[in-house]
């Protein structure tokens, strides 16, 4: 059996539409769990209906057959910083954060566990180390949490939006501001149920954006985060009608080649668990986004 403990800060409402979005299972996989008493709140098993308030402790029992035997893998793994409580990577483009029932091998997790000798048990043995997430084919910087306490102290700077995370994201269109802020709730999407969108009883969602080059149809941008919702900036930036290229679920159809949305996550901040002492790291772009750049620069609009 694994367990995925966590507790409700924001997150109020039926217990079965918030494990949807904390876990991002089928709604009919989190009924069954619901219904066979594998869910608790504060230590009792509760009904699908259960609405959950802040600070309720929240319990999912996975069953065996859906715990995944997720193994060490010598797969490249950029390590910018490590020190006996934190490791900071640079995770590729194209690689998944943690195994699921689709990606079950070349996870981050399973290089995280060739390469590192210590991982936080917080979220199980599918996401050991895992403090936050990025889409797989979203490039840039992750904080790794090497013991329960350093997970802890981690997740709580991201909940009290104390952590510092910048993007650069090439995106269309180009902008009629230089600087400004984007505050619109998300929820999971009522028509697609794959996508998050901009609904008015979503969760509180802002991003912050400056202009750094324009290139008539496109523009570069540097995106800092407030909150952490799924699939934020993507949300945000096809929200005020300016996606970001490559993005196949909320981009546009013609739009610049490349392995995935160009989104970078190119600085990551934060006070270190046991010193105290802010940490700042920054990722250079991968070389894919950087040759985009320079033809967009050159106005080599045919190359393209």
């Amino acid at each position: 059996m694994e367990n995925i403990n966590f507790v409700i800060t924001d997150e109020i409402g039926r217990i079965d539409k918030i494990l949807a979005e904390r876990l991002e299972n089928s709604r009919s996989q989190i009924q069954s769990w619901l219904k066979n008493g594998q869910v608790k709140v504060n230590g009792v098993i509760i009904k699908p209906n259960y609405k959950v308030v802040a600070n309720n402790k929240v319990e999912v029992t996975l069953p065996e057959m859906t715990t995944l035997n997720v193994q060490p893998e010598n797969l490249p793994l950029d390590v910018v910083y490590e020190d006996h409580d934190v490791v900071v990577v640079n995770k590729s483009q194209g690689m998944v954060v943690h195994p699921s029932a689709g990606h079950a091998t070349g996870t981050l997790v399973n290089a995280l566990l060739y390469h590192i000798d210590n991982l936080s048990s917080i979220n199980g043995v599918t996401r050991p180390g895992i403090v936050h997430r990025i889409d797989k084919d979203t490039s840039g910087l992750l904080m790794i949490a090497k013991n329960d306490m350093a997970h802890q102290a981690l997740a709580e700077q991201l909940k009290n939006h104390t952590s510092l995370r910048k993007y650069v994201a090439l995106v269309h269109g180009n902008f009629s501001h230089n600087a400004g802020k984007i505050e619109a709730p998300i929820a999971r999407s009522k028509e697609d149920r794959k996508k998050q969108a901009v609904v008015a009883n979503g969760k509180s969602a802002i991003t912050y954006f400056k202009v750094l080059e324009r290139f008539g149809d496109y523009t570069l941008v540097e995106l800092q985060l407030e909150t952490g919702r799924t699939h934020q900036i993507r949300v945000h930036m096809a929200y005020i009608g300016h996606p970001i290229a490559g993005d196949p679920i909320y981009g546009l159809r013609k739009t610049l080649k490349g392995s995935g949305q160009f989104l970078h996550a190119q600085v990551l901040g934060f006070k270190h668990p046991k010193t105290g002492q802010f940490l700042s790291f920054t990722a250079p772009l991968p070389d894919v986004f950087e040759k985009i750049l320079s033809k967009l620069r050159k106005n080599n609009i045919n190359e393209l």
